[in-house]
């Protein structure tokens, strides 16, 4: 009798665990991260694996967010500066510090690349922003929109399905 009492509360236990957790997954929907003074929302279901920073090997005549090719895992990805990327401004490699990170995009993206970050914020919910603000008019199209937080800090949101699809993203040839 102990026995299946102990088993009962055991589930018990586990179902309570289980629905804590997929409401808690539900909650969670970006991935906040800093590239060059600017704070970007990665979507966790179009993110992928984080690495710190490796290696990158340059590739000649390419944009100039382009930094080259790093070998994560075996396999070759083209390392992309997100800020360089999203503002047009140059690449600088003064950036790299310890806190540096490439975020890989989902594998289901197609797309072997990795963007580089000057640091991981954490991850944030749709509860983190008070405010929606205008999308910037200049901003590339895979910047879907500016969400603010208590703080006031603006924090763009980044498309990177629709990043992955972009021609410019996609011709890295200078």
């Amino acid at each position: 009798m102990a026995n299946r009492q102990s088993l009962k509360e055991l589930q018990e236990r586990l179902a309570r665990r289980l629905t804590a957790a997929r409401t808690e997954a539900a909650t969670v929907s970006w991935l906040a991260v800093e590239a060059g003074n600017h704070r970007f929302l990665l979507p966790l279901v179009q993110s992928g694996e984080i690495f710190p920073w490796s290696s990158v090997q340059a590739v000649p005549y390419t944009k100039t967010w382009y930094l080259g090719v790093a070998n994560l895992r075996g396999g070759l990805n083209g390392v992309i500066d997100l800020a360089g990327l999203v503002t047009g401004q140059p690449s600088s490699a003064d950036r790299v510090t310890s806190e540096s990170r490439l975020v890989s995009l989902h594998s289901a993206l197609g797309v072997n690349a990795v963007l580089w970050i000057d640091r991981l914020l954490g991850l944030r919910n749709p509860s983190s922003f008070s405010s929606v603000g205008e999308r910037p008019a200049d901003a590339p199209a895979y910047v879907t929109r500016v969400l603010f937080d208590a703080q006031g800090l603006a924090w763009q949101e980044l498309d990177l399905q629709q990043l992955a699809g972009e021609p410019e993203f996609l011709a890295i040839a200078a």
